[in-house]
């Protein structure tokens, strides 16, 4: 493996910038808020939920969506695959960054590695499943993918996690960071 989870996130953002973005809860969130756009959305609190949330904007807004997701966040709700992969004609790319722990809680060992979560994904209907392990593999199936976005897409990026601290929680503004990204989501006319 040679992507560590800031780099992934940062390649995710630069190859699908201006599409709604939902960040997992933890770390993930925490990276992506350093970056801060209006449309990102951060689930703080919310384990396991994120996939549910982007699947929702995919259905309502009919936009290309992309969801960051981590490994113990899928293991916490698997259910969010069933619903995704049920939309045959859903534009989501679900991006789970699998560094196996549970790294905002301390770095204990998830059990991730000892599942096939791309054929969870399979079973629950995706037909697009990708399994990268770099920066440029995690770039160019992000970039070939969004050319022509009609179907869910799983993308397991296996990633190192990262050696130095992630930026600061997600804590303040809560109300203006939905609003902003409620307002980005309204249809322009």
């Amino acid at each position: 493996m040679t992507v560590s989870k800031t780099s992934a996130v940062a390649i995710a953002l630069a190859t699908a910038p201006g599409i709604p973005t939902v960040f997992t809860t933890g770390f993930i969130s925490r990276i992506g808020a350093a970056a801060e756009q209006r449309n990102h959305f951060y689930m703080t609190g919310s384990m396991g939920l994120a996939l549910s949330l982007g699947t929702g904007i995919a259905m309502s807004s009919h936009r290309a969506t992309l969801v960051v997701d981590g490994d113990g966040s899928l293991l916490m709700n698997p259910v969010g695959l069933i619903m995704a992969g049920a939309v045959q004609d859903l534009p989501l790319i679900q991006l789970v960054l699998d560094d196996g722990v549970y790294d905002s809680t301390g770095g204990q060992f998830s059990p991730g590695r000892s599942v096939d979560m791309p054929a969870w994904a399979q079973a629950c209907g995706f037909s697009r499943i990708h399994t990268v392990d770099s920066e440029e593999g995690l770039e160019q199936t992000l970039r070939l993918e969004l050319e022509d976005l009609a179907a869910p897409v799983f993308l397991h990026c296996l990633v190192t996690s990262d050696t130095t601290s992630p930026p600061p929680r997600v804590t303040d503004h809560l109300e203006g960071i939905t609003a902003r990204f409620s307002e980005f989501l309204q249809p322009q006319t």
